[in-house]
């Protein structure tokens, strides 16, 4: 389960949630399915592509609520909302807090099912660029401290007489070290060097 994409269910009604397994289960992807969000809470997500069916009315914190629990606590996964009394104000709340989709019961199984594709989509683009950053990242610290500072240097926009003026060592040493950190990030040019600087937050200090 935990390298293949995954469907979460999180609903009180028993027959909801089998259905939705089956339903989920006959295109070949895996589903778990839970009462209540706090059982969904206790899972370890996978290392892949995953969202999140979820019920609007649920014992104890509502679906809404528990959209927004999870914001806060940082754990990005793509929710499908479903519900049997849904109004304008509710699903406008759910879409602006990151919503991929709406859905009144009964829905038709192939609007579930797109909707399910659309959001393993968006969940997967952002699952392969977490991993872009960790691996940049990993390369970033495996840097000299010197080669880090030329590179936030580059990254500032100077130049490398004004590197060797600013951190007190020779212009072509500036050189050798500009290189070294364009080589060790498997880049091939400043402009991308200063563009991964920008993406993994690296400034001058």
């Amino acid at each position: 389960m935990h390298d293949r994409p995954t469907v979460f269910v999180v609903d009180d009604d028993e027959s909801m949630r089998k259905a939705l397994g089956n339903l989920i289960q006959s295109v070949g992807l895996e589903v778990l399915t839970f009462a209540t969000a706090p059982e969904f809470l206790a899972t370890e997500l996978p290392d892949a592509p995953c969202c999140l069916i979820l019920d609007v009315r649920l014992p104890g914190l509502s679906g809404l609520d528990f959209q927004t629990k999870l914001a806060n606590a940082n754990i990005a996964i793509p929710i499908i909302f479903i519900t049997a009394h849904a109004d304008v104000p509710m699903s406008v709340r759910a879409m602006k807090a990151g919503a991929t989709d709406f859905l009144s019961k009964p829905f038709r199984d192939q609007d579930l099912l797109d909707a399910v594709q659309l959001a393993l989509a968006r969940d997967g683009t952002r699952h392969e660029s977490e991993q872009r950053v960790s691996v940049l990242r990993a390369r970033f610290e495996a840097l000299t401290p010197r080669e880090q500072e030329v590179m936030a240097c580059v990254a500032s926009g100077l130049m490398n007489k004004q590197i060797a003026g600013e951190i007190g060592i020779a212009e072509n040493t500036v050189k050798v070290h500009r290189g070294n950190a364009t080589r060790k990030m498997g880049v091939k040019s400043v402009a991308e060097l200063v563009r991964i600087a920008d993406l993994l937050g690296v400034r001058r200090t």
